[in-house]
């Protein structure tokens, strides 16, 4: 594996100190200023400070730090704890490009310098008690040097000064030695951002302490005045006592007037989500003693109109002169410079076109995806410049449009470009508009009316806002009912008022923040009726009055959530529908009859509780999906069902009155998903004795219930030849004693599921299925495995909570890439963005945590280890091929206490914490990935408040009814390249060059664990690990390890695996890394 040399930064200082002169006094005060600066200091506790060498997490804190602090008391040399850490920074600053500041609390330098005065007698103390001990005498020796060295460089003597004062001017030292790396921006796409940044900070005047000023940001839609105001504000606000941005204060202001932005700024002061408010007058007051002579940087985004700034009772003065403390900040971005003028700012930073060296980079990068412009391009790239003036927005779009283009195609463009005389930016986005075909022109509208939001350049979101309002409603701006597109609620409610019918009117997307609860305005049902081209509607929770008569039989897809009506309209024809979806309806019935629904694919009417009758499904020989979850008044399927030889999903979970199944049923050859589970008064005698034809079905799920005891064992006997997937409820697992398949072989078989169901014996014949990707027989009480070396396909093995398990299986000795059309296929939905409670993420790895009885637990480790690096291989492989089956989820438990020793990075965990610094590979190109092993323990604990580790992040199962092996394990998993990149942006790590993973408690998101359990997902476990009170488990990280991967790694791990530890001749060929270099 490639090595990291530089280590780990946990912390951006440490505070070295004798806790007796300063803890509480000046270093106390100390920690609290640098906390509220948001600087991350290491403070020790007084149980590290035993023995005569430094504990684990102290040296762990020094080598990770960024900065070093030194407050010198006169106790201070009489510490050989305080002297050992001071010698060890000294060894860190030596080594690695890093400083320490001496601050000097109660004593002389020169006595700190020359060790003269209390130094000397402290030090006479240290040699009478070593002066037998030659190393403790030259160990006394380095103490002098460090002292020395320390005292000599320029620091603080705050002696007979004002703390306060001096704290604050310290901690200000502190940031400005940081800021190239806290206060960073990863801004190298940002093209020319850098000059502007320093433009706008001259304008601020950030180097004055003493005055409140206030600045406005000004220019045309799209021209990145937000983009600056952000990177400017990244960078320097961790400077101020309090900061704050608020995004799109027009949208705040005119959802809930002055009030909302007064939540935006206490929110963020206060660090609380919800902060109520009663009235305006409340909220001033609430800011006004938050924000009180407080130095503090606010961002006002997207104002548009002066009213908007008048948050507060009182005039601007009363505001920003007389609340805000010195050397405060206030940015105000508006498009509208009047509005900034109005309101009275200091100045105005009009942000300016991109220069030609910044346009020129801009459009290379979008046209031809290289720095420069290719030769027989370049009079033309320049025309197309031209026509942008330096507009980013339009740079992109032209280049982007231009990619790939021949030089004809680029003439042809730029005649239909000079053909217009107005160069404004619309204008040359029209352009690259109207070279789209016609499909590509309405899918981009589509997208603009629909899709468009949240995009990170805010210029994105303005301008297409602009378009979409020219190109959908610019014949009629006024008249909704006369635009293509809908995409507001109160057009649509004008639409619907309207008598006129809808003759342009295609598509009604409506949907946003306004449907988290119902809707209470009511709409007359009968403008629908007027809509006759309406082909996408998508509504949620809308109450009309009146009835449905007539819907537009050019509808393609229908989504209305909670629709309100008890059936479609009768005359409704709905041969070009291809995705209904009305789940949690009020429908009894769709139609009476048969319809044509030729081209429908997918059905989804699940939680619509009052549906009586399933409609008759004959015609619909495309269907793919159909989804009847929850429909709990249903009681028999339509024998039509048996007709549908492209059905892949059915979903009939929790119809709880359904009462058979249409003998067809198994004859759906193409079926892949079957969930019947809740379905508790479901006897199905006639599917039991039905002759299995379902050679190409993977995955039945029989949970919860489905199947009575006396039915289930019947049911498992015939059907355990067919290529099924077998996920039992608890109750069903109970009798199930023994896998006795009637067939060798199931061909098809890609996942098996038997958890919990104890199995005493696995049959080999498990080991020729040889499709097999999952396999998952946690929580048995068989003592060994047959062998499964032949499963190259497998990618997935679970054996968690196998008490009984002694011997641990061969291996596969390879992994093939894994079917990728099975895992894309499963159902999911594309409105809701989701996929049936039933199906787990596809996770790739090998999970053996509490398996008590492994006897030769070193091979089980050193074989878990080199698995786990043959799935990362065949993912990279996946990735390489644009197909990723595991996505983020690569993992493994194994046991084991030991980091491997290729894993050049170990580290002691802080606060279960685990943290991955990527600086050492920053410049290098050719990493892939990294690999992360951490050691960790779960034991009991009578405590019922702390439990800090969570099933969330580390995939076990910790449950009440199961006996804990307190043993240590590993934790392996891996990060692609991208995906290190993705998680760091996620957590808004800026430069992408370190990622902290939290191990935290299940107090600490136990809201959201139960809203994904009311939800179905598979965190059951969980919730029950939680609710109980009798007996609780800790889990704790030890230590933790990663090393970054390359190609040329993957190849010789593969063949070379190295784990530290004694081995026997038969491990030791996973092991010989070390001994091939």
């Amino acid at each position: 594996m490639a090595s990291s040399s530089q280590l780990i930064k946990t912390y951006d200082v440490f505070v070295s100190f004798c806790g007796e002169d300063t803890r509480n006094s000046f270093t106390g005060f100390l920690f609290q200023a640098l906390c509220r600066k948001g600087i991350h200091a290491f403070k020790d506790d007084d149980d590290l400070k035993k023995g005569e060498s430094i504990a684990p997490e102290l040296l762990q804190a020094i080598q990770g730090s960024r900065l070093f602090l030194t407050v010198f008391s006169k106790n201070y040399a009489s510490s050989t704890w305080c002297l050992r850490e001071l010698a060890e920074i000294c060894n860190c600053v030596e080594t690695s490009p890093r400083r320490v500041v001496p601050v000097f609390y109660d004593v002389d330098p020169s006595e700190v310098r020359k060790q003269s005065g209390c130094y000397e007698r402290a030090f006479a103390e240290h040699e009478e008690r070593f002066r037998e001990d030659k190393e403790k005498m030259e160990e006394v020796q380095r103490w002098r040097e460090a002292l020395t060295h320390v005292a000599n460089l320029s620091g603080w003597d705050i002696r007979n000064k004002q703390q306060y004062a001096e704290i604050e001017q310290i901690v200000q030292n502190i940031i400005n030695i940081l800021r190239p790396n806290l206060l960073s921006l990863p801004n190298h796409n940002l093209v020319g951002i850098e000059s502007r940044i320093e433009e706008l900070a001259n304008v601020l005047c950030l180097e004055s302490v003493d005055d409140v000023r206030v600045v406005g940001i000004s220019g045309m839609g799209g021209i990145g005045k937000t983009t600056l105001a952000r990177a400017l504000y990244e960078r320097f606000s961790r400077q101020y006592d309090f900061h704050g941005f608020i995004d799109d204060v027009s949208k705040i202001y005119r959802d809930s007037s002055s009030l909302g932005v007064q939540k935006q700024l206490l929110s963020q002061s206060l660090k609380e989500k919800n902060v109520e408010i009663c009235n305006a007058l409340e909220g001033t007051s609430l800011v006004w003693s938050r924000l009180h002579s407080t130095k503090t940087f606010v961002v006002l985004d997207n104002v548009d109109d002066v009213e908007q700034l008048r948050m507060f009772t009182g005039n601007r003065y009363t505001l920003l002169r007389e609340c805000l403390g010195g050397g405060s900040r206030i940015i105000v971005i508006s498009r509208d410079e009047h509005v900034l003028r109005t309101h009275g700012v200091d100045d105005v930073y009009q942000v300016r076109p991109l220069t030609e060296k910044n346009a020129v980079e801009l459009f290379c990068r979008h046209a031809f995806k290289v720095n420069y412009i290719l030769s027989e391009y370049e009079k033309l790239a320049s025309e197309f410049l031209s026509h942008a003036q330096g507009h980013p927005l339009a740079i992109k779009v032209i280049g982007s449009s231009l990619f790939g283009r021949n030089v004809s195609q680029w003439n042809g463009a730029l005649d239909r470009l000079k053909e217009n005389k107005s160069r404004n930016i619309m204008d040359v986005l029209r352009i690259s508009f109207d070279q789209l075909d016609e499909g590509d022109k309405e899918i981009f509208l589509d997208i603009a009316c629909f899709f468009y939001s949240g995009y990170e350049e805010e210029y994105v979101n303005e301008v297409v806002e602009r378009f979409r309002q020219v190109y959908c409603t610019r014949k009629s701006p006024k008249e909704p009912i006369k635009w293509s597109r809908l995409w507001d609620f109160q057009d649509l409610h004008n639409a619907l008022l309207d008598n006129q019918a809808a003759e342009n009117l295609e598509a009604i997307v409506v949907s946003g923040d306004e449907f988290n609860k119902p809707i209470k305005t009511t709409m007359m049902a009968d403008g629908l009726s007027k809509i006759k081209h309406l082909k996408l509607l998508q509504l949620q929770y809308l109450n009309l009055s009146g009835s449905l008569s007539h819907l537009s039989n050019e509808v393609g897809y229908l989504t209305w959530k909670a629709f309100p009506f008890e059936c479609l309209p009768q005359s409704f024809q709905p041969d070009k529908l291809i995705e209904l979806n009305l789940s949690e309806s009020n429908i009894q019935r769709l139609w009476t009859g048969r319809k044509p629904l030729h081209n429908l694919k997918r059905l989804d009417l699940s939680f619509s509780k009052n549906l009586v009758e399933m409609p008759d499904l004959g015609d619909a020989l495309n269907l793919e999906w159909l989804d009847l979850e929850g429909c709990i008044q249903l009681k028999k399927i339509s024998p039509s069902i048996g007709l549908l030889r492209k059905l892949a999903v059915l979903n009939l979970k929790n119809c709880i009155n359904l009462v058979s199944l249409p003998k067809n049923l198994l004859g759906l050859t193409s079926l892949e998903y079957l969930s019947v589970s809740g379905c508790s008064k479901l006897y199905n005698n006639q599917l039991l004795d039905e002759g299995c034809n379902g050679e190409h079905s993977k995955k039945l799920c029989l949970v919860e219930d489905a199947f009575h005891s006396e039915t289930k064992s019947s049911f498992i006997k015939k059907m355990i030849s067919w290529p099924l997937d077998l996920l039992y409820s608890r109750a069903q697992r109970e009798s199930v004693s023994c896998l006795t398949p009637s067939s060798p072989t199931l061909p098809c078989l890609r996942e098996l599921h038997l958890s919990f169901s104890n199995l005493v014996h696995i049959p080999d014949a498990i080991g020729k299925l040889h499709c097999l990707e999952k396999l998952n027989l946690k929580g048995n009480n068989f003592v060994t495995l047959p062998s499964l070396k032949d499963l190259f396909r497998l990618y997935n093995l679970n054996i968690q909570h196998c008490k009984r398990l002694k011997y641990f299986p061969d291996l596969p000795s390879r992994t093939d890439l894994p079917s990728n059309r099975y895992f894309l296929f499963l159902p999911y939905s594309p409105t809701t963005n989701s996929r049936p409670a039933e199906h787990d993420e596809v996770v790739g790895g090998l999970n053996i945590f509490n398996c008590p009885e492994l006897v030769d637990r070193e091979r089980c480790t050193s074989m878990g280890v080199s698995w786990m690096i043959q799935i990362v291989q065949a993912n990279h492989q996946c990735r390489c091929l644009s197909f990723s089956p595991f996505g983020p989820n690569l993992e493994s438990i194994i046991p084991g206490n030991e980091i491997p020793r290729w894993f050049n990075n170990e580290h002691v965990s802080i606060d279960n914490s685990i943290i991955i610094d990527a600086s050492s590979v920053a410049q290098d190109n050719y990493w892939i990935g990294v690999v992360c092993c951490v050691i960790f323990q779960i034991r009991k604990m009578t405590s019922p408040t702390t439990a800090p580790l969570s099933g969330d992040k580390i995939p076990v199962d910790v449950r009440k009814d199961l006996v804990m092996d307190e043993s240590d394990h590993m934790w392996l998993f891996y990060f692609s390249r991208q995906e290190f990149i993705n998680e760091c942006n996620a957590r808004n790590i800026h430069g992408g060059l370190k990622l902290k993973i939290e191990i935290r408690g299940l107090e600490d998101f136990r809201d959201s664990l139960v809203n994904l359990v009311n939800k179905e997902e598979k965190v059951y476990p969980v919730k029950e690990f939680w609710q109980t009170d009798k007996k609780k488990f800790r889990g704790e990280v030890k230590k933790y390890g990663y090393s970054w991967v390359s190609e040329q790694d993957l190849e010789l791990s593969n063949a070379t695996m190295m784990y530290g530890g004694n081995l026997t001749t038969r491990k030791r060929k996973f092991l010989a890394m070390e001994e091939n270099k």
